[in-house]
């Protein structure tokens, strides 16, 4: 999720697309906060582990 996020960053500033920055934005700190909890040994989605 965070290598997707980076991907429409990188996507959405070359084009000037902002609805595909944001959407960048989005992916990426939810894919930061899923992994810092599955780092901190906490179960996300009834998985213990984010992958």
């Amino acid at each position: 999720m965070i290598v997707l996020g980076v991907i429409l960053l990188i996507v959405g500033l070359v084009t000037g697309i902002s609805i595909l920055w944001t959407i960048g934005v989005i992916l990426v700190v939810i894919g930061l906060v899923l992994w810092l909890l599955g780092a901190a040994g906490h179960a996300v989605g009834g998985r213990t582990h984010y992958w």
